[in-house]
């Protein structure tokens, strides 16, 4: 009897202890929910499948037009990687309804929102699934993500609206590798982007993403304004971890004298918490834009 009872203490002993999660316990403001009275913009989807910068692929694309715009004067643009998950209306970000609400209240100015996803290889015969392109595109550091957006989706979008050809009146933001993509295009071409929004970053090595904070630090600041999130809950895997590197990210930004926020809370990797910081987000982003 004694030796039973040392052997289930061992066991005891040795049971692992509960595994404890993020809270992610965020809630929606008003700001993110559709209001009574607030004009809604419009919403189009689109195809590209002729990319030079990325030949072979193929992607959607979805264009917000906000009821406010007008022809005669050039609208603001925000362009968002991931588009499709940015674009839902009743998923974490509600980015549309968060624009029509903020720009209603003119708290943001009239403001085309352009929702881009990763491009595809199409499948090779038919039953097979198509190869994904979106970490070559959004992981990868260099111009040619940049100028996929500047030379080919602005452009087609211009065809039909009045588009802002300055930085100051264009915004990039993504989620995960999305969010160090529209980072690595503001930093390649801060001459057209002057505004970026980053939600759990990918400021890890999955293909060296993890030089910025130290690039950050050597390179002459560049005319860019950088909202980042991300929470203790986030990844740590094989590239990094993602908490860590957004702290570096946030402490190189604050050493380099840059205009820049960092919102970190308790969440994992995914949209609930840059959901709810959405309109808080955008107004700080274009707090000094012409309404």
């Amino acid at each position: 009897m004694n030796r039973l009872r040392f052997l289930l203490t061992l066991l005891t002993a040795w049971t692992l202890p509960p595994l404890v999660h993020a809270a992610d316990e965020y809630k929606l403001t008003d700001d993110s929910l559709r209001q009574e009275g607030v004009p809604q913009g419009e919403v189009t989807k689109h195809t590209w499948s002729t990319s030079k910068n990325f030949p072979g692929t193929t992607r959607e694309y979805w264009v917000y037009v906000p009821k406010q715009y007008d022809a005669s004067k050039p609208a603001c643009v925000m362009v968002f990687q991931d588009g499709g998950s940015y674009v839902r209306t009743n998923g974490e970000f509600r980015t549309t309804v968060v624009f029509d609400n903020l720009i209603h209240k003119k708290e943001m100015p009239v403001t085309i929102g352009i929702f881009i996803n990763p491009g595809e290889f199409p499948a090779a015969e038919a039953g097979a699934k198509g190869r994904s392109n979106r970490s070559f595109e959004y992981d990868s550091l260099g111009d040619t993500y940049a100028k996929f957006v500047l030379e080919e989706i602005l452009p087609e979008v211009g065809k039909s609206y009045n588009l802002a050809q300055t930085a100051e009146g264009r915004a990039i933001g993504g989620i995960s590798s999305g969010g160090i993509c529209a980072f690595t295009v503001a930093w390649e071409r801060p001459s057209a982007f002057s505004k970026v929004l980053s939600h759990v970053g990918s400021f890890t090595n999955i293909r060296g993403g993890h030089v910025y904070h130290a690039l950050i630090r050597k390179t002459e600041r560049k005319p860019i304004r950088i909202f980042l999130q991300d929470g203790s809950g986030d990844l740590d895997n094989a590239h990094g971890n993602w908490p860590l590197a957004n702290q570096e990210m946030a402490a190189a930004l604050k050493y380099a004298k840059y205009d820049y926020q960092f919102v970190f809370g308790d969440g994992g990797h995914n949209g609930k918490h840059g959901g709810v910081l959405m309109p808080d987000a955008l107004r700080w982003l274009w707090r000094d834009a012409a309404r």
